[in-house]
């Protein structure tokens, strides 16, 4: 007999999950399912098969009845997240009103054709892994850790999600979307504690989902049940069980700072501490259930910086978090939900003076910049099932996040000074490096606020063999009173260096931008003054329509046809919109899964789709809104005990003084200028092929996936003013100067004709189209191939384990939205295609490649006290690029040390060796004593066993053949080092 069913629609945010399954014929005429608060009857139809979807997450008892006799039962079914669980009641013989308790998600989910991995509770209580939901989601296959120059709102490192780029995933909680509204980097999460499940999607999503092409991070919160339970716990990480950090010392460029120490991380540490405590039960017995935690995480110590800042900062990270969930059964056909989250992240530090040489801190030097993140999120969620096929879900959620950034005791008489290792010693006093005592090169910022506006609306219809959801899907992000501006009089001091004799910026004085080389008289030394200033409040606005329908085709056959249609508008700081994308932008997703053997034993699915994406509101900071941005550069005769050049003599510039490179100047920029009119959304698409299948007549499961995903459109801006202002003056018969009349960098579609508009003297505009022949430059690219192989053995009561192997290779000329090689986070607007020859040779593997990946992890019950677990990490590096000034001749055109070249020579991305190999292995364990009546639990962990600290970023910047950067090449990240956990827990 087949045991394939309806499937039941499940998406992305989904925080339910459905049970299916078959009857043998005649053996009753409907199933009463009950748990987290639910009580439903659904029937059994004509060919012996039911399900029912929409069902929170949690344990059920499932119970097969004629009328309202009981023929049979199945207890503890345990229900995963946006998962089918497969529960049939067996022929004649093995029925009869008999219970059989243990059954769990079946391990081949025929009613689904996405990628996903979900980690319960349960696991997270024994696995050793970080208490972040980032950490969480590397369990999954084709998670990747980011090279550590990212972080989310609340400093957690971020993951890549199959080979995008990290702020082009998505973050939920219970169905709200709290991604970062400001660029995408990370989102708001749940304390460690309340987390029921987590989800990570990394393919293959229905129509619901969209606005994310990496992934998804979906945590679902525990819930109350019907009975109280209560608990704390406390987690301790001791500073002297952690391994020091390696130092970094330069490398040898024949410098004369070769093989000296640039940083004693050794002399780094740090403990940490986290406290919960929880509480969940009926409020109102069978009607309403509530559930409640709170976390206080803490983690204290102090930072030595590089020798050439030669301070020791004593910091404290603290980091509060509450949750609270109220679920209101009104009556059986209607369910009401509220979710409240709070966050706060905060850090304060205090510098002192510091003596890498003996490793001793001195005095006090100054307050570091005090920063604070407090988020509140919540949403309510009402279900009605209408009737047994019609169900309507209404969600609506609000986020806020508050933003402070103050130094204490700031100073702004003083100037903040950068890059001091490029002063010239001959003219500091004592011959050393001299810094400012101005700690902070940016002002107090203590008015940002962002957030997001989020609305749901679905109708679910099982039709036959159909199971069709429609609904809308809105998302407003908001980010008010945002921006920078330098400390002190609203400009920084920075050092440079450079023999090359080429001129600082531009070719020569024929470019639209230049300044002069450095007059040989200052022997290569010179100082810029840096000018920055930006503020705005802008917001976006997204709109989606989906219509989705899982289709039993067969009886063996499953198809899954969706499709979704987005809008964008993103608005500036005027509230104008510049740009909007709201004509049909098509979204297909089409799927199959097929029991082959009709008996749930052997799967094959596949799936292709389209993923659209927005630019966040981060992108109209600098892009669409006024901004100042200017460098003017100096020689200089002396450096006063603060770092301030003295003796100043302005190099000659295109302006005659400061220059912009991106033309920004202050000025507004026009909203219906700043982008092409022809500007497409960037998406990607995606196809995927797999199988599971059992092992004989074992629990284990194996099988395997391919993944393909081609990036199609991308978004970035194009600074070229220079060849944009020669097309538009051919095409429009009429001089046109850009630059001169106020334009700077503009968004486009990289690799294909854009349509761009100037303002006319009539006070219309004129459009004049560019092809990516007359820019110089090709399409935007960025392909990921991966095979994943998977063996599994499903928890028995006594073991668990799973490992998967990932190959993968990922190739383009760009990474996303940001760029991980030179750490820059500008969203949309990175270096990339800024000029023609910014991308000559960027070609390359990209900076998320690597091409292996196992990961292997599983508990085991020792005796009904002691329970173990492990995680086992194994991945090749990723690759290392050198950028270093343009051409054989080593000039610095427009960007200096950011094209594809090295010491005169081509140098495609990625092209410049791996980084090692990694192997983390991380063991836990669990005692639960009999005489605490296992409600007692004391826990151990310890991460990264072999503390292997390996490199996984490098300082990528070459300088010139005569002039090799004294950096080049040095460290500046690796692995994090050896650490122990040790905790307690009680449960009442």
């Amino acid at each position: 007999m087949s045991g394939s069913v309806v499937p039941v629609t499940l998406y992305a945010q989904s925080t339910t999950g459905s049970v299916y399954g078959s009857v043998t014929a005649a053996q009753g005429d409907n199933i009463l399912i009950q748990g987290a608060g639910v009580n439903r009857v659904v029937s059994i139809d004509a060919s012996g098969r039911y399900s029912m979807g929409s069902l929170p997450v949690g344990t059920y008892k499932l119970t097969l009845r004629k009328g309202d006799q009981i023929v049979s039962t199945r207890s503890d079914v345990e229900l995963r997240v946006n998962t089918g669980t497969e529960v049939s009641f067996g022929d004649a013989a093995e029925l009869g009103t008999v219970t059989v308790h243990g059954t769990r998600s079946a391990a081949l989910d025929m009613s689904s054709v996405s990628s996903s991995s979900v980690v319960t509770a349960r696991e997270l209580a024994i696995l050793p892994v970080g208490r972040s939901a980032e950490a969480i989601a590397l369990l999954a296959p084709g998670a990747i850790q980011s090279a550590g120059v990212f972080t989310g709102p609340t400093g957690t490192s971020l993951v890549s999600l199959g080979g995008a780029s990290v702020t082009e995933n998505a973050y939920y909680i219970n169905g709200l979307n709290t991604t970062d509204p400001i660029s995408g980097f990370g989102g708001i999460t749940l304390p460690y504690g309340a987390i029921d499940q987590q989800e990570v999607l990394t393919g293959g999503y229905g129509a619901q989902y969209g606005r994310a092409d990496g992934g998804v991070i979906s945590q679902v919160g525990k819930r109350g049940t019907d009975e109280w339970h209560y608990g704390f716990s406390a987690e301790w990480t001791p500073a002297s069980l952690r391994s020091d950090q390696t130092d970094i010392y330069y490398p040898n460029n024949g410098r004369t700072t070769d093989g000296k120490i640039y940083q004693r991380r050794s002399g780094s540490s740090n403990y940490q501490t986290r406290y919960s405590a929880y509480a969940g039960g009926p409020l109102i017995a069978d009607r309403l259930y509530f559930f409640g935690a709170i976390e206080g995480a803490r983690q204290a110590g102090n930072s030595v910086a590089s020798t050439s800042y030669g301070y020791n900062t004593e910091y404290a990270y603290t980091d509060p978090k509450a949750y609270v969930k109220l679920d209101w059964h009104i009556n059986d056909n209607n369910l009401l939900e509220f979710t409240g989250i709070k966050n706060k992240h905060q850090y304060s530090g205090i510098q002192y003076d510091y003596d890498s040489t003996t490793g001793t801190t001195g005095d006090f030097l100054a307050y570091d910049t005090h920063t604070k993140v407090n988020a509140t999120d919540w949403v309510s969620k009402w279900t009605s099932y209408l009737t047994d096929d019609l169900t309507f879900t209404a969600q609506y959620g609000r986020q806020r996040v508050n933003y402070a950034s103050v130094t204490p005791g700031l100073d702004n008489s003083l100037t903040y000074v950068s890059n001091i290792t490029n002063q010239n010693l001959a003219l500091t006093p004592d011959g050393e490096y001299v810094s400012s005592a101005q700690t902070s090169a940016y002002a107090d910022n203590t008015s940002k606020v962002a957030g997001v506006k989020d609305l749901r609306l679905e109708l679910n219809w099982k039709l036959g063999n159909h199971d069709i959801t429609v609904g809308i899907d809105n998302h407003d992000t908001y980010d008010y009173n945002d921006g920078d501006t330098y400390s002190g009089s609203g400009y920084i001091w920075s050092y440079g260096y450079d023999t090359s004799g080429a001129y600082l910026v531009g070719d020569d004085s024929s470019s639209t931008v230049w300044v002069d080389p450095v007059p040989a008289s200052a022997n290569g030394y010179y100082v810029s003054k840096v000018t920055y200033s930006t503020s705005a409040s802008v917001e976006v606005r997204q709109r989606a329509q989906y219509i989705q329908d899982n289709w039993q085709f067969t009886d063996n056959l499953l198809l899954s046809l969706g499709l979704r249609n987005d809008q964008f508008t993103n608005y500036n700081s005027d509230g104008q919109a510049y740009v909007r994308l709201t004509t049909p932008q098509w979204a297909p997703r089409l799927g199959f899964s097929w029991d082959v053997k009709g008996d749930q034993s052997m799967r094959i699915y596949g799936n292709a789709g389209r993923y659209y994406l927005a630019m966040p509101t981060s992108v109209a900071l600098r892009g669409a809104s006024g901004s100042l941005y200017t460098t003017e550069y100096f020689t200089y005769t002396g450096i006063d005990s603060n770092g301030i050049p003295t003796g100043l003599t302005a190099i000659d510039s295109s302006t005659g003084g400061a220059v912009s490179a991106n033309n920004e100047y202050g000025q507004a920029p026009d909203a219906a200028t700043v982008a092409a009119s022809s500007l497409e959304a960037q998406y990607q698409d995606e196809y995927m092929l797999g199988f599971g299948s059992k092992l004989g007549d074992t629990s284990w499961v194996y099988g395997a996936k391919a993944t393909y995903r081609q990036l199609k459109n991308a978004i970035e801006d194009t600074c070229d003013m220079t060849t944009l202002s020669a097309v538009a003056t051919e095409k429009l018969g009429y001089d046109v100067d850009l630059a001169a009349d106020g334009y700077g960098c503009l968004l486009f579609n990289p690799g294909k004709t854009n349509t761009f508009r100037v303002a006319n003297s009539s006070g219309g505009y004129d459009s004049f189209t560019v092809t990516s022949d007359e820019l110089g430059m090709g399409k935007a690219k960025r392909n990921y191939k991966a095979l994943e192989l998977f063996l599994e053995r499903p928890f028995d009561g006594k073991w668990y384990a799973k490992v998967d192997y990932v190959w993968s290779k990922l190739q383009g000329n760009t990474e996303g939205q940001v760029n991980s090689n030179t750490g820059q986070d500008d969203v949309s607007m990175t270096v990339d295609f800024d000029y023609a020859r910014l991308m000559e040779y960027s070609n390359g593997y990209l900076a998320n490649d690597r091409r292996h990946t196992l990961k292997a992890y599983g508990s085991y019950q020792l005796t009904d006290e002691w329970l173990l677990g492990a995680n086992l990490t194994v991945a090749s590096g990723t690759p290392k690029t050198c950028l270093g000034y343009y051409g054989t001749d080593q000039s610095a055109a427009e960007y200096g040390t950011y094209y594809h070249w090295c010491a005169g020579k081509p140098s495609p991305t990625g092209s410049a060796g791996r980084f090692p190999w990694s192997e983390i292995l991380s063991l836990s364990a669990e005692y639960r004593p009999e005489w605490g009546k296992k409600r007692l639990a004391f826990t151990g962990m310890v991460y990264n066993v072999l503390d292997q600290q390996r490199v996984t970023r490098w300082y990528p910047y070459y300088g010139t053949s005569s002039s090799v950067n004294a950096s080049y090449g040095r460290t500046m990240a690796t692995t994090a080092p050896r650490y122990f956990r040790f905790g307690v827990q009680y449960d009442f």
